[in-house]
């Protein structure tokens, strides 16, 4: 054991080191990487530059979009990379990814280099947005290791952030570059990568230490967030009804940053407090480190061998019959081949299939029904908005009420996605005003569903393969929305606008693109999308009956079996400094 004593500049130093070493700042860490890994949801922003420069029609760009998406969506590789190597090396791999991707983009939107074919257009937005996938599973599945007493909150709050990151960086590039959509690709390109690069050893996977403030520490973190949301939406309301000054567009900047970087003050308190402590129950030390040494192997007996046939048996048997408990270590393949993986897997591509669906067709939905296009606009914040809400809410609700009354969180996966039928049928038979509602309705159950499928495979299967495990839970998502919006929506929105173009006297040929006016455009789409999300509804409910018994129990009774004095923090954060 050393023990160094501590007073005056020593002792500040050492306070800082501390800071620097624990769990706390590497979740503020995590809180601004997963605030840069939203660069999808600005595609919008630039994609016409994109059309424009390179001279697209609409089909490249709907293409390239796709591209996008099928990046964003398949993290599988950033899983399975995380399951055999350190934090740091992925979140490397993701920074290098990110800059690789965009800046290629930017390059060829600015003429730097001879334009790109349309398929090397593919990769390059492709690459870009499968990094941020390595930063969702090096700052996400970190941080719900490191607190996994609180991984509803905890997951909560990263995915909030990351549905604002979209917001913030808008902010910033008006800021720096102005009203400049050729510098907002330049942004994107360095600015994810630089944060993954300033903390690629901030974030790493701690010993869980229990803290008996710790919920209060997340509540903190939630109104600050909700503060951010609430800026956020009010400038860019604020921003689309008047025409803002550089000057102004500094302001705003400079307060999202702000408010953006208040939770380390929230941390910073947080660890004083443990470091008080900590000189108290050692008289005045200022630092203990204790060296731990590193777990020996326990030799096992050596086994006789065994024959191939029998071999295979028992691999065969471990993956279907011989299955751990609900959460316990599940393999991978004992997770996706099991039962209550199917059943999840049923109720997300059913529901999120269907809310993004929606999701992506709004702002036709709108024009389909006569609303004028600022009114679409607000449509669209509202559900950005209140897809934050939603993700914050199915969080620290659903953990609330899992720790005070056994609340299950698959039955609030059921509930979310009832409401979601709800807001699928007001736009199936809408009525004045009421995609005003139907936007909260949708922004919100689309958050929230996320965030719980991402909790529910943490508690079921266990955390030592959940890099590999949430990454390949989120594939229904892009599945459900190919299957309800390319195959389904699409072609029945098409049908109403030939009938539309028939009664008109007009034939395809003569318009240049399908335009329906009307409540039947989208009518019987949205009642096969609420009839879906229904029928994932009622796949959750199994769910529930499935997994009742285990969210009666303490299914954190293991993590609370941790030491929780502020000298273990302390021991624990300096012996992992040391071991990487």
């Amino acid at each position: 054991m050393v023990e160094t004593q501590g007073g005056g500049g020593d002792g500040g130093v050492e306070f800082v080191l501390h800071v620097l070493r624990g769990r706390w700042f590497s979740l503020f860490a995590s809180f601004l990487i997963m605030s840069g890994a939203g660069a999808t949801y600005l595609f919008g922003v630039y994609s016409q530059e994109i059309k424009n420069t390179l001279g697209y029609d609409q089909t490249t760009l709907v293409l390239l979009g796709f591209f996008k998406d099928l990046g964003a969506n398949v993290g599988v590789l950033s899983g399975l990379i995380a399951e055999v190597s350190p934090t740091w090396f992925v979140l490397l791999v993701g920074a290098a990814m990110n800059f690789t991707g965009y800046f290629m983009i930017w390059l060829s939107v600015i003429g730097k280099i001879s334009k790109p074919k349309v398929w090397q257009m593919c990769i390059y937005i492709c690459l870009g947005a499968n990094s941020q996938n390595f930063a969702n599973t090096g700052a996400l599945v970190t941080s719900v290791r490191n607190f996994p007493e609180s991984r509803g909150n905890m997951i909560g709050l990263l995915k909030g952030f990351t549905g604002l990151s979209g917001a913030i960086m808008t902010q910033l590039y008006l800021a720096v570059y102005g009203n400049d959509a050729q510098s907002l690709i330049l942004l994107i390109a360095w600015m994810p990568a630089a944060l993954s690069l300033i903390f690629v050893y901030t974030i790493r996977q701690m010993k869980v230490v229990r803290q008996p403030n710790q919920q209060t520490v997340f509540f903190h973190c939630l109104l600050i967030s909700i503060v951010l949301a609430l800026f956020l939406m009010v400038t860019t309301l604020l921003e689309k009804a008047i025409s803002f000054s550089h000057a102004a567009y500094v302001v705003a900047a400079t307060v999202s940053c702000a408010l953006l970087f208040s939770p380390l003050l929230v941390f910073i308190r947080e660890e004083l407090a443990i470091w008080r402590q900590m000189k108290q129950n050692n008289g005045g030390v200022a630092n203990t480190i204790v060296e731990n040494p590193p777990p020996t192997e326990i030799p096992q007996p050596q086994k006789d061998q065994v024959n191939s046939k029998t071999s295979t048996s028992s691999c065969f048997s471990k993956i279907f019959f011989e299955k751990p408990a609900r959460g316990e270590d599940y393999t991978i393949l004992q997770a996706l081949l099991s039962t209550d993986m199917l059943i999840l897997f049923v109720a997300t591509l059913c529901g999120l299939g269907s809310s993004l669906t929606a999701v992506d067709n709004m702002g036709q939905i709108g024009g389909s029904l006569g609303y004028p296009k600022t009114t679409v606009k607000s449509f669209l914040s509202l559900l950005s908005i209140w897809n934050f809400f939603g993700r914050i809410f199915s969080g620290f609700v659903s953990e609330s009420l899992l720790v005070r009354y056994k609340f299950p969180r698959t039955l609030m996966m059921t509930l979310v996605l009832l409401l979601s039928c709800i807001g699928l049928l007001l736009i199936a038979f809408p009525f004045p005003s009421s995609l005003y509602v139907a936007s909260i309705i949708i922004g919100f159950s689309f958050g929230a569903q996320l965030p719980l499928l991402f909790t529910i495979i943490s508690e079921l299967f266990g955390l030592k393969y959940y890099s590999t495990l949430f990454n390949c839970g989120q594939l229904a998502s892009p599945l459900g929305s190919y299957i309800l919006n390319v195959k389904v929506t699409g072609p029945l929105y098409d049908r109403e606008a030939l009938k539309d173009l028939e009664k008109k006297g007009l034939t395809r040929a003569s318009v240049k693109e399908l335009t329906c006016i009307g409540n039947q455009c989208y009518q019987l789409p949205f009642i096969i999308l609420a009839c879906v999300t229904f029928f994932g509804a009622m796949a959750s409910l199994i769910l529930v009956a499935r997994t009742r018994q285990f969210y009666k129990g303490d299914i954190y009774k293991k993590f609370k079996e941790q030491p929780n004095t502020p000298d273990t923090e302390m021991a624990s954060s300096n012996t992992t400094n040391k071991t990487i």
